[in-house]
């Protein structure tokens, strides 16, 4: 069971009003929006833990939403879509969405995905150092903050989680595998262009040169490395 919030938002009234029963029915507390300027005011009312988005509304596109939401919040964001092309989900990815569900789906996968996604955005205790620095870059796990020449540096929760991966293993070679299952759950393991798309990301806000980076380091075909 679960007292997490999920905010629904799918403008198919039938299919928005079958999730919120289902996941009303195993504990979560929901709340739905058919369209997206009604998801993002109940997404500031309400402050959800996690938002199930599809991409295909009737006002606004769901990358239009996801780039509003990202403006102000690190709530993690699932895509539900009916939309199977990989450049769709690198596109949603790209724009600060978290996971990507394509429709038809499992309800059990959609539930372990949404509470991998809340997940990922809860601090975890693993003891250890809990502040590194790296040229410019003060990371403090334990606070789940990222200072860049002294200035924080704002992380979605997926983004923070694939850091605090590398981070705790600085210096040497995360597999992809182990970085995906790390990341986004034990159902993840071919998922690669998920580690492509967060990587770049990290590097635009953490690197001075991202196209030549100094601390997120790709092994080609291989996996990650933080250089501290």
């Amino acid at each position: 069971m679960t007292d997490s919030r999920v905010l629904v938002v799918d403008d198919e009234v039938g299919l928005a009003r079958a999730l919120a029963i289902t996941l009303r029915a195993v504990g979560w507390d929901v709340r739905v929006a058919n369209d997206g300027k009604s998801a993002l005011r109940e997404a500031a009312a309400w402050h959800p833990d996690v938002v199930l988005l599809d991409l295909g509304l009737p006002d606004m596109t769901g990358f239009e939403v996801i780039a509003a939401l990202r403006g102000w919040t690190r709530v993690p964001i699932v895509v539900l879509s009916a939309r199977q092309h990989g450049e769709d989900k690198v596109d949603a990815l790209d724009a600060g969405a978290d996971d990507y569900v394509t429709k038809p789906f499992g309800m059990d996968e959609l539930l372990a995905r949404l509470r991998a996604a809340v997940r990922r955005a809860q601090p975890v205790d693993e003891g250890g150092e809990t502040v590194v620095v790296a040229g410019d870059l003060e990371i403090d796990l334990a606070r789940r903050l990222v200072l860049r020449d002294g200035d924080e540096v704002r992380l979605t929760p997926t983004e923070w989680a694939m850091l605090e991966v590398l981070v705790r293993s600085s210096g040497r070679l995360v597999p992809r595998k182990q970085l995906l299952q790390a990341v986004w759950g034990p159902g993840y393991a071919e998922e690669t262009n998920y580690l492509r798309v967060y990587s770049a990301q990290l590097r635009r806000k953490l690197e001075a040169d991202p196209a030549n980076p100094k601390h997120v380091i790709t092994h080609p075909g291989a996996g990650y490395r933080f250089e501290p």
